[in-house]
């Protein structure tokens, strides 16, 4: 089940960036839904079916929009650092080095 969102716009506005109509709306659902995937709002599942486009698909246009496609909280990356050098530390022991 789904449902519908209108947007008004001008209608020139498409040909002023140079698009189809249809080009300008699928665009505009591409980058609501990248907005709502880089808020942590959507998974990338959920932005690729709003974008009506696979998931690989999607993950390959964030790189177009400057949007990582591994979103992290804050701290994560300083956790997953901390937890590689003790997996490494501890590596280096049972190695004898």
């Amino acid at each position: 089940m789904s449902t519908t969102l209108k947007v008004e716009y001008p209608e020139t506005l498409p040909d002023s960036l140079h698009m189809s109509r249809s080009e300008f709306e699928h665009e505009a659902r591409l980058a609501m839904a990248v907005k709502l995937f880089e808020t942590g709002k959507l998974s990338s599942g959920q932005a690729a079916e709003l974008s009506g486009i696979s998931r690989a698909h999607f993950l390959h246009e964030l790189g177009r929009f400057g949007v990582s496609s591994i979103q992290l909280e804050p701290g994560e990356l300083e956790e997953d650092v901390k937890n590689a050098r003790r997996a490494h530390d501890r590596h280096q022991q049972q190695s004898g080095h």
